[in-house]
Formats: C-alpha cells, sequence, structure tokens
C-alpha cells in the first residue's frame, strides 16, 4: 500500500526472520505515531526504519501467540521478539483477551505489558481506526485487523487466519477448525475492494484484495461447514 502525498495513512509491510513472516507499521502521518504489528523478528530494525520514516512507535499489535509473530524459543531459533521491543520501547502490547496467556507464556512479558481487547474494540492513531476482529480458528485468541483511513479502501493485516490462497493451520494445540471456518465466513463478508496483507509470504505475491481472494481461494469458496470440514480433512 503505498502513501500518496498528503495522505494520512502510514504503512508499511515489512518482510522478516527465517519463516518468511510479514511485519508491518501501521500509522498516521498526522501524528507521526505508529504501531508497529507481531514484531518477532529484527526488532531493531523494524523501529529503525519506523525512525527513518519519521514516525514514533507507540504500541505494538499482536495477531496471535504463536513464537514467530511475538518472540520465544521454537524450532531452535531464540526469537528475541517483544522481550527487545520493550527493551527499546516501554509501549503497550495489544492481544485477545483470549491470547493473553499464551503470549506471556511464550514470550516471558509480564501481564503490565498487555493491553487485553475484547472482539470490536479499535486503536485509534489520529484519523486511522485500527478495528481488532476476533478471528479464532488458527489459535483461541487470533485477531486480525482491519484498517480504515480517509480517502483510501480498507486494509485487512490478517496474521496466519487468511493467506493468499490458503488460511492458517488447524491441526495445532489449541487451533479448531469449526471457528476456522465461521472467522473465514466473516472475512468473506468484507468489500471485494478490501486490501489483503497476510502474516506470511506464501504466495508469489505480498497482498491481494479480498475480491480476489474471494474468487480464487478455496477456503474462501467452500459454503457449508461440512465441506469446509471434509476439505480440510478434519
Amino acid at each position: 500500500m503505498g502513501a500518496a502525498s498528503g495522505d494520512e495513512l502510514y504503512f508499511a509491510q515489512i518482510p522478516v526472520g527465517e519463516m518468511a513472516n510479514l511485519a508491518y507499521l501501521v500509522g498516521s502521518r498526522a501524528t507521526r505515531e505508529a504501531v508497529v504489528v507481531d514484531p518477532a523478528w529484527s526488532v531493531d530494525a523494524l523501529l529503525d526504519r519506523a525512525e527513518a520514516d519519521g514516525m514514533r512507535v507507540v504500541g505494538a499489535l499482536v495477531t496471535h501467540y504463536h513464537q514467530d509473530h511475538v518472540g520465544g524459543a521454537l524450532f531452535g531459533y531464540e526469537i528475541e521478539g517483544l522481550k527487545r521491543l520493550l527493551e527499546r520501547r516501554p509501549v503497550p502490547i495489544h492481544v485477545q483477551a483470549r491470547e493473553a496467556l499464551g503470549v506471556r507464556r511464550v514470550t516471558g512479558v509480564s501481564e503490565g505489558d498487555l493491553a487485553r481487547h475484547d472482539p470490536g474494540d479499535v486503536v485509534e492513531l489520529g484519523g486511522v481506526r485500527i478495528a481488532l476482529l476476533h478471528t479464532p480458528g488458527h489459535t483461541p485468541g487470533s485477531q486480525c485487523f482491519l484498517v480504515s483511513a480517509p480517502g483510501r479502501p480498507d486494509a485487512l493485516v490478517s496474521g496466519d487466519t487468511l493467506f493468499l490462497g490458503s488460511c492458517g493451520r488447524v491441526d495445532l494445540p489449541g487451533s479448531d477448525p469449526r471457528a476456522m471456518y465461521e472467522s473465514l465466513s466473516a472475512l468473506g463478508r468484507l468489500p471485494d475492494e478490501t486490501l489483503l496483507y497476510p502474516g506470511h509470504l506464501y504466495a508469489p505475491k505480498a497482498s491481494s484484495t479480498m475480491g480476489e481472494q474471494k474468487r480464487t481461494n478455496p477456503y474462501l469458496r467452500v459454503a457449508r461447514l461440512d465441506d469446509f470440514l471434509a476439505f480440510l480433512g478434519a
């Protein structure tokens, strides 16, 4: 999502880490404030990018508690994540309430570092609104972020709920294929022009639209729960 001259929205998609992760910086050019989405890998580089762009990071948004999105030990990697972020910027970590325990367990951050949220809560930075959409399935407290700004189509930062051409895994501890079906059905009701920015680069390109995904993503095209479960082999 490029930023036109005079556009309030600040939005940067940044490839990071060893697992094809995509982190994001989202903010208001009017207030020069931004939040960082899923700061697990390359935390210093993310903060330095924001600073180079004239932005001040005032918070972090977490899509879910897996280590490649928040930090911790995973597959032989020690991912710096939220602990490193808080060393450099003591900012609130915005998490879905059902995900708070998992975030604390894998990262070691304290309860006082977290800002717990309910479905539909909104984080505002100037005229930029970020709606926190509870989308369980991959994990119980997975959430997506619907970014709205004047004069721009909405953008969905979808974490590991929805990818280009696929969806997040539902065979992991805490995952739920039935909840994933309901979450994808809800996302499928977003307008076609909504821009889609996933949590991993698992496709030849890094973004899409909801309209394109409704036409081409088989996980959004399944109309019935039974068919969805059969498609997953669940």
